[in-house]
C-alpha cells in the first residue's frame, strides 16, 4: 500500500468523526451557520437593506428577507458583477459561476473564498467516507477522470467567471495532480465531441481507477473507448472501481453502464449546485444524500403543494417531514439569500438528515393537474429496466394535449433506445401502471377516461445528442430535461 493510500485511510477518520459531530447536533449546526451569516453580512447593501443588524431569530429573517430567484436577486448580483464591493458579501466575489438561465439568459452566480472552499471540501469528505465505509481506498494510486467544462476563465470587472466545473478544477489538491486526467490543454476544448475524442486518446492506455461526470457524457467517453478497442471498459481498465456523478437519476443508466464496463461499479451520487453544495452520498446501503448542515448554506424549505400561493410557509430544518415533496431554498455563504435554486427534494430520513432530489419547480407535467414530477418518471423507468430486457440512451415525457381526431390527451414518453424491447406496449403498460401507482392524481385521470395511459414515441439513435448539439449544449454539466409541461422540446426531438 503506497504513502498515499495510509494517508487516506487516516483522513478518512477524521473525516467521518467531524461529520458525525455536526450531524449528530443538526439544529444546533443550523442556527450556527445562520447566526454567521447574518453576523457576517451585515454592513453589506444587502444586510443593510434588509435589516441585519435586527434579526435575532429565523422568524425575524422570514419577515424581513422574502423568497427570491435570480431575477429578484439580480440588481445586486449586477452591482456585484460591475466590480461594487460588499453587496451580497463581504469584499467582492473570488469568481462568478456562469451558468445558463431560462428567463434571464446568461446568470452570474457568486463564488466567495467561503463558498468555494465549502465546495472542495465536500467533494473531498464525500470520497474518504465512502473509504471509511467500504475499506476501499487503492484507487487513490491510479489515474482519476473527471469529464467537466473548460477550465479557461474569461475576466470581467477583475473577476473570472466561466463554468463551475471549470473553476473547480483549478482547485484540485497537489497530490493529485499527477493523478488527474484530463490534461489541461485538453479540458480547454470547447466542442464536446473533439473533447471526447482528445480524452479518449489520453486515457486509453492509463490506470484509471475513478472516473466522474454526468452519466450521459460518461457514457459517451464509455461508448467511444469500447468503439475503438472492442473491448469493455472494466477489461481496458481492470482497476476501475469507483464512479462518480450528480446532475442526474444515474438509475436509468446503471444497465447500460454495467453492460458497457462489463462488471459491476461502486458509485458516489453528489449534489453540487453553482449555488452551494448541498448534499453527497454517505453510505452505499442507505437511501438519499446527507444534507451538509455544516457547509455554509442555511436551509428553508417550502412544501411545493403551497409554493407560491397564499398558503406558502417557509420552515427550517427543525419542522420537516418525511416524504414531503419541498422547495429548497438557500442561504450561503456566497451571499443568497432566501434564494430558489428551482429543485425540489424529499426527506428519506430525519436523523441524520437525508434527502432525495425529486427534479426541478420548471421540470414537471401538469397540463390537467397531475403533477408529475421527474423522481416518478425515472421510478417508473428504472421498474420497467428491472421487469425487461432493455436499455435506454436518453428519455424525456411531454404531454399530448391535442391529440388527432377524438382521441383523448396522454403523456407521450419520448425514448432513444440503446437496446430496444421486443414489446413496446407491454413497456407502455409497466411505465403507465407505475405512474399510477406514485401519483394518485394521473391514477385519478386515468381512471377517470380524463387522460388516455401514456404511448411510447421511439426516437432514432444520436438524436438526443443532435438536439443538444444544435442547441450548444452538448457536454459539461449540461442536462436533457427529464420532463415538461408544454411541446416544445418534444417537437422539436420528433421533428
Amino acid at each position: 500500500m503506497s504513502i498515499k493510500a495510509i494517508l487516506s485511510k487516516y483522513y478518512a477518520k477524521i473525516a467521518v468523526w467531524q461529520i458525525k459531530k455536526w450531524a449528530s447536533k443538526p439544529l444546533e449546526t443550523q442556527e450556527k451557520v445562520f447566526k454567521s451569516l447574518i453576523e457576517t453580512a451585515s454592513n453589506t447593501k444587502f444586510g443593510k437593506d434588509h435589516s441585519f443588524n435586527t434579526i435575532k431569530t429565523y422568524e425575524d429573517f422570514a419577515k424581513y428577507v422574502p423568497i427570491r430567484d435570480y431575477e429578484d436577486l439580480k440588481p445586486y448580483i449586477e452591482e456585484a458583477v460591475a466590480g461594487k464591493e460588499d453587496i451580497l458579501w463581504p469584499g467582492k466575489p473570488l469568481y462568478f459561476a456562469k451558468t445558463s438561465g431560462t428567463t434571464s439568459g446568461a446568470k452570474y452566480i457568486p463564488l466567495t473564498k467561503e463558498s468555494i472552499g465549502e465546495h472542495i471540501k465536500a467533494a473531498r469528505d464525500a470520497i474518504l467516507i465512502y473509504m471509511e465505509e467500504t475499506g476501499k481506498n487503492n484507487f487513490v494510486d491510479g489515474k482519476m477522470i473527471f469529464l467537466q467544462g473548460s477550465p479557461e476563465l474569461e475576466v470581467e470587472n477583475g473577476i473570472p467567471h466561466g463554468r463551475l466545473s471549470g473553476i473547480v478544477a483549478h482547485y484540485v489538491p497537489n497530490y493529485l495532480q499527477k493523478n488527474r486526467m484530463p490534461s489541461m490543454e485538453t479540458n480547454k476544448i470547447e466542442d464536446w465531441e473533439t473533447k471526447v475524442e482528445k480524452i479518449v486518446e489520453e486515457t486509453i492506455n492509463e490506470d484509471m481507477t475513478l472516473i466522474s461526470g454526468i452519466p450521459s457524457w460518461v457514457q459517451m467517453y464509455f461508448e467511444r473507448l469500447v468503439q475503438k478497442t472492442g473491448k469493455p471498459v472494466g477489461e481496458l481498465f481492470p482497476n476501475f472501481e469507483l464512479f462518480i456523478y450528480g446532475g442526474v437519476n444515474y438509475e436509468p443508466y446503471r444497465s447500460k453502464f454495467e453492460s458497457l464496463i462489463g462488471r459491476k461499479v461502486d458509485s458516489i451520487e453528489l449534489y453540487p449546485a453553482s449555488e452551494g453544495f448541498i448534499a453527497y452520498q454517505d453510505s452505499q446501503k442507505e437511501e438519499g444524500l446527507l444534507l451538509l448542515l455544516d457547509a455554509g448554506i442555511f436551509y428553508e424549505f417550502i412544501p411545493v403543494e403551497t409554493f407560491g400561493t397564499k398558503d406558502q410557509k417557509r420552515i427550517s430544518i427543525s419542522e420537516v417531514e418525511l416524504g414531503v415533496n419541498y422547495v429548497i431554498i438557500l442561504s450561503t455563504t456566497a451571499g443568497l439569500w432566501g434564494y430558489n435554486i428551482g429543485d425540489t427534494i424529499k426527506f428519506t430520513s430525519l436523523n441524520p438528515y437525508r434527502i432525495v432530489v425529486t427534479g426541478r419547480l420548471s421540470h414537471f407535467i401538469s397540463a390537467f393537474g397531475e403533477h408529475v414530477i421527474g423522481k416518478e418518471v425515472d421510478h417508473a423507468m428504472q421498474e420497467a429496466l428491472s421487469k425487461m430486457n432493455f436499455s435506454v440512451t436518453e428519455y424525456t415525457v411531454a404531454p399530448q394535449v391535442n391529440p388527432e381526431g377524438d382521441a383523448l390527451p396522454y403523456h407521450e414518453w419520448l425514448i432513444e433506445f440503446d437496446k430496444e424491447p421486443t414489446d413496446l406496449s407491454a413497456l407502455a403498460k409497466i411505465l403507465d401502471e407505475s405512474m399510477q401507482e406514485q401519483n394518485s392524481y394521473y391514477f385519478d385521470l386515468i381512471q377517470g377516461k380524463v387522460l388516455q395511459p401514456l404511448k411510447i414515441t421511439v426516437l432514432p439513435k444520436g438524436c438526443f445528442i443532435d438536439y443538444m448539439k444544435r442547441r450548444g449544449k452538448l457536454g459539461g454539466q449540461n442536462k436533457v430535461p427529464r420532463l415538461s409541461n408544454d411541446r416544445t422540446l418534444a417537437d422539436q426531438l420528433i421533428e
